[in-house]
């Protein structure tokens, strides 16, 4: 028995632990700590499960907090939609918005991944751009059904950890819907040009290797190309869902720190990284900051 004990602490010794993944951070005020985890929005069955400081983190905390949880009131997700992605009755679709010349191009794309018009009928330019940029991701072999917070809230739901969301879905659709009907055709319009030009394959896989491999530098690179992209969708990505929101979720951020003793945030990774980032915010609040990968 005790050879037997003994030829499994071996095996154990030797087995190889899931790699990092993304970018993680210790935030430390007040006596409090909380770990603070870069995720992107879709996956793969092979990101999981995340590595041991992770897991670590998420079996100590009291709450997990996410940007918004995927598994959550899906009521509240659907009337978002309707208020912020989808046309009022009698107008639509998004295809209408587009200059003539683009919508034979939109036409093929949506035939390539298998989108059916009627599912897109109501969906305005924004929401079908999104939608177009998942279905990308996906034909590179990401799926959003994998995502790492849809992944990490399973996870605290069956450890009947408390979840909590530092946005809300409504107020993330409501910057897209934000932009008017022309920037939403040309947001759009872009899409369909980079799908086209495989700059958006190039995009996901650079995202995907990034965070798959925690590499400082190729995030480091990603936060200053998205920092120099002067296109209107690069501009927008930057300026109203990155510098727009990373205040916002540094506050939220520090007033959980200062009401929890252990807490796990996860957030996009593209938030942790690059001049004003969350990080560098939370630092000046005056949390102390670690960078552990």
């Amino acid at each position: 028995m005790l050879f037997y004990s003994l030829f499994l602490l071996a095996l154990g010794a030797h087995a190889q632990s899931p790699p990092n993944r993304g970018a993680l951070f210790k935030l430390e005020r007040g006596g409090h700590t909380a770990y603070l985890f870069g995720t992107i929005h879709v996956g793969a069955a092979d990101f999981y499960p995340l590595e041991p400081r992770v897991m670590q983190a998420l079996q100590r905390a009291a709450v997990l907090a996410l940007e918004i949880d995927p598994l959550g009131d899906q009521a509240q997700i659907m009337q978002a939609v309707r208020e912020h992605g989808w046309y009022a009755s009698g107008r639509g679709p998004a295809s209408a918005e587009l200059p003539q010349s683009y919508r034979p191009r939109l036409a093929r794309l949506l035939r390539r991944y298998a989108i059916a018009d009627d599912a897109v009928a109501r969906m305005k330019p924004w929401m079908l751009a999104s939608l177009l940029t998942l279905s990308e991701f996906s034909a590179q072999g990401y799926d959003a059904s994998l995502a790492v917070d849809a992944w990490l809230s399973q996870q605290a739901r069956a450890r009947k950890l408390r979840v909590v969301e530092l946005e809300s879905v409504a107020g993330q659709m409501a910057l897209f819907n934000r932009m008017s009907m022309a920037e939403q055709a040309l947001f759009l319009q872009e899409g369909i040009a980079a799908i086209e030009e495989q700059e958006q394959a190039a995009q996901v896989r650079e995202i995907a290797s990034a965070w798959r491999n925690a590499d400082a530098a190729a995030l480091d690179a990603l936060a200053r190309k998205a920092a120099e992209d002067g296109s209107f969708s690069g501009r927008f990505v930057q300026q109203a869902l990155l510098e727009g929101r990373n205040p916002g979720l540094a506050d939220g951020i520090a007033k959980l720190l200062a009401r929890e003793q252990d807490s796990l945030v996860a957030i996009g990774v593209l938030h942790l990284v690059g001049t004003g980032s969350v990080p560098e915010l939370l630092k000046q609040r005056g949390v102390a900051v670690e960078r552990i990968y």
